[in-house]
């Protein structure tokens, strides 16, 4: 998945970069459309681990609280 989606970066960054005209409004809607459905799929992958160590960190200061 990741191999797919970083060859599929790769296309859209060099055809960005190798276009002397400019970048066409299209362009920029699927660079951050890409750049969306990675955040979304890091927040997917990360968002457990993360909620876990928050609620360790909060456990930990309201035990030393007591």
């Amino acid at each position: 998945m990741f191999q797919q989606l970083f060859t599929t970066m790769q296309f859209f960054l060099s055809t960005f970069v190798d276009d002397e005209k400019g970048a066409e409004l299209a362009e920029y809607g699927l660079v951050l459309a890409l750049v969306a459905v990675a955040a979304i799929v890091a927040l997917g992958v990360l968002g457990g681990g993360i909620s876990d160590q928050l609620t360790s960190v909060g456990n930990t200061i309201g035990n030393a609280a007591e």
